[in-house]
């Protein structure tokens, strides 16, 4: 795959989106890298064209933003800055997290409700693309104080959402306590219990396997890549960023695989332990993070490991790399030392972690790579799988999830590779795979559906 050139029709419709969105550069990144995969699928549907479906798939239905005041426990009042971007509902309800992190910004929430849009579509579950959340900061905040937040984002939000209309979910920043206070205050907000939030507590309405699904599907997606080049994930040393929700459970199923985890990662530094992070190590960095709030710089004095402040775990030698931190955290430097350090495949665990730059390396060296919109779709999918268990009033076993979240991360890959075959003539793109493979969907919904 050549370094990423618009032309023609693409062209003209990134420049208007560039026009129209001023000053918001990862939408730009996410819309222009979609483009130039989906060229040849506009090629072979004129309609598309026609209807106009691409310039209405980067316009996004609704954006709603929203002042958030709540009172600190100094009794001193803060304002925040609430979003909620409803990007596209041709084949169901808005589907996407809320994120709560001071760098939220319009932008960010655009390109993660654009990706969620063609990633919701492969899920093959009936959901559409959205996402949200505030520039509000949970570290360093009480327990109080984020309830009182939750509270009055949701005297906002609860308008906008619903079952049948939007069900937000959980992201950085958002875990079952932020869920929790949120679906109290929609409660009682409306009088209805209903599934207008996913990732809820599993006493009332949540999924087993929710908090597992983002990490475990990632390294089921990763397992079907490794097929490609007759690899298992048996006995590979993988490298994984962050240390929240999904690098913890991505590290838990490389152990349970048989693969070797080096890195962890946090906003402060990177941990590199050579001899691998077992079952033990791994319960202490989940204790660490999930209950202490603490720093992962903790795990290398406990344990006698490396750690270097402010860097990056890309330049360690693995044979697998799971970026699972955040947007554009693999550059195309990073890529350069993972290429040369002999990785094979990266899988994306976070959304949108490697830049345009970044990809055509992988690509251009056959080095095998999983983008996000597909690799990382776990997450959504299980909460797919929440709004159909409390639909129809039932509850899965652990095992019973886990099996649909594994046939659907194969069907994914499986889609991936057909469209990849199809139009790029060539399986192993599946950047190419999966952003045809979800638009194809959502313009056959929206072709359908008329101009609305």
């Amino acid at each position: 795959m050549a370094a990423i050139e618009l032309k023609g029709k693409a062209k003209g419709i990134y420049e208007n989106v560039v026009e129209k969105n001023p000053g918001q550069p990862e939408f730009h990144q996410a819309v222009k890298e979609v483009l130039a995969s989906i060229e040849p699928a506009l090629k072979a549907h004129p309609e598309f064209e026609k209807a106009k479906i691409v310039e209405r798939l980067v316009e996004p239905e609704r954006v709603i933003m929203f002042r958030v005041p709540w009172v600190d426990d100094n009794g001193e009042v803060q304002i925040n800055r609430g979003y909620r971007v409803e990007f596209n509902s041709a084949i169901g309800p808005y589907k996407g997290g809320l994120r709560l992190h001071p760098k939220v910004n319009l932008s960010i929430l655009k390109f993660l409700g654009f990706e969620q849009i063609l990633k919701n579509a492969l899920t093959t579950l009936p959901m559409g693309g959205g996402k949200g959340g505030s520039d509000f900061d949970p570290k360093g905040k009480s327990d109080n104080e984020v309830m009182k937040f939750c509270q009055s984002f949701m005297n906002e939000l609860y308008r906008h959402i619903g079952a049948d209309t939007d069900v937000p979910a959980g992201d950085i920043g958002v875990g079952g306590r932020e869920i929790g206070y949120m679906f109290g205050q929609y409660k009682k907000l409306t009088n209805k219990f209903e599934s207008v939030l996913t990732g809820k507590g599993i006493e009332y309405g949540g999924s087993l396997v929710r908090p597992e699904a983002t990490g475990y599907g990632l390294l089921y997606f990763v397992r079907e890549m490794l097929k490609l080049k007759k690899e298992t994930v048996k006995g590979k040393v993988v490298a994984i960023s962050g240390s929240g929700n999904v690098s913890q459970y991505a590290a838990q199923k490389t152990i349970q695989m048989g693969g070797k985890v080096v890195t962890l990662s946090d906003s402060a530094g990177v941990i590199h332990d050579a001899e691998g992070i077992d079952e033990n190590k791994l319960a202490y960095v989940m204790e660490l993070k999930n209950i202490k709030r603490g720093r992962i710089k903790e795990y290398a004095e406990k344990f006698g490991c490396e750690y270097e402040p402010n860097e990056k775990p890309w330049k360690f030698k693995c044979d697998i790399a799971l970026p699972s931190a955040t947007q554009n955290e693999i550059n195309k430097d990073d890529a350069k030392k993972l290429i040369n350090n002999g990785v094979i495949a990266v899988g994306e665990g976070a959304n949108m972690p490697s830049t345009i730059e970044a990809i055509d390396l992988f690509l251009a060296n056959n080095v095998l790579f999983g983008p996000a919109k597909a690799a990382n779709a776990g997450g959504v999918a299980t909460s797919g799988l929440e709004m159909c268990q409390n639909r129809i009033g039932l509850s899965w076993t652990f095992e019973e999830v886990d099996a649909k979240l594994d046939g659907i991360m194969k069907s994914i890959f499986n889609q991936c590779t057909t469209s990849a075959e199809k139009y790029a003539k060539d399986k192993t793109n599946l950047v190419v795979g999966a952003n045809i493979g979800g638009f194809m969907k959502v313009g056959k919904a929206m072709l359908a559906q008329g101009i609305v």
